[in-house]
């Protein structure tokens, strides 16, 4: 189809659309910073009803805009069927027109790291504002850990040490809490059950390595995996005080 106003060349989303994950790119040779994409980016791709060359644009402000970070992705993707750009914000934006070129992606995918110092420098930059129209007008938000945790509520963070913490000023567009890496780091579970059963967040969503979470406009829909013998969470607080955990059993992506 033709052009859009705002640069897109395919339809947007039926709905506003999140993936929040605990997955992204796989590991590729032995190199740690020898990437390939996972499935979920191509589940991006269907939701955003993209062509056959969607375009996607990588945040990676959650550490700093790191040139090797960068360099990590764009291999990723090379000599794939996606058109990747980047939105950097370090030490200034390298694109003129940030909310035209976001608007005109299928997909936008936030790196993990430090999602206090994420939100922070978005909202300097008017980025949340931005992002909120691009997930409205049909662009599917995405990322992993703290580009994952980023969209809710809040969640157990990282980002003031190696010692957990609970974290409770994200964008709040999906009003949940959010746990990730729920399966590999010993302290997420403890900690996110506290932070539930003590009213400090509400309702939380987790999610084991290789899971994401699809929610359409602010639903969860369907969990989905990277792989075998992996799930996604909610925790809830009971009349009675008590924390429960329930399994969400997650889709196979091929």
């Amino acid at each position: 189809m033709g052009g859009a106003p705002d640069g897109r060349t395919t339809v947007p989303a039926s709905e506003p659309t999140i993936l929040a994950t605990s997955m992204g790119f796989f590991a590729r040779g032995r190199g740690p910073q020898v990437l390939r994409p996972g499935p979920i980016f191509d589940l991006g791709a269907e939701l955003a009803q993209a062509g056959p060359e969607p375009r996607i644009c990588y945040l990676g402000q959650a550490v700093g805009d790191q040139p090797t970070n960068l360099t990590a992705v764009y291999g990723a993707f090379a000599g794939t069927r996606f058109r990747l750009s980047h939105l950097a914000l370090f030490p200034m934006p390298n694109v003129e027109d940030i909310r035209a070129h976001l608007l005109a992606q299928d997909v936008i995918w936030v790196g993990g790291g430090s999602v206090a110092n994420l939100v922070a420098v978005w909202r300097v930059h008017g980025l949340d504002e931005i992002l909120h129209e691009c997930w409205q007008a049909g662009v599917v938000l995405g990322g992993v850990s703290a580009g994952s945790i980023c969209w809710h509520v809040g969640g157990a963070t990282d980002s003031f040490g190696p010692d957990l913490r609970g974290f409770t000023d994200g964008l709040g567009w999906l009003p949940y809490g959010n746990g990730v890496h729920y399966d590999s780091e010993e302290q997420r579970r403890p900690l996110m059950h506290r932070l539930v059963g003590e009213g400090t967040l509400p309702v939380a969503h987790c999610t084991d390595d290789g899971v994401g979470l699809v929610y359409r406009g602010d639903k969860l829909v369907e969990a989905v995996a990277d792989r075998e013998g992996v799930s996604a969470y909610e925790i809830s607080r009971g009349t009675d005080g008590t924390v429960r955990e329930a399994i969400i059993a997650p889709r196979l992506l091929s």
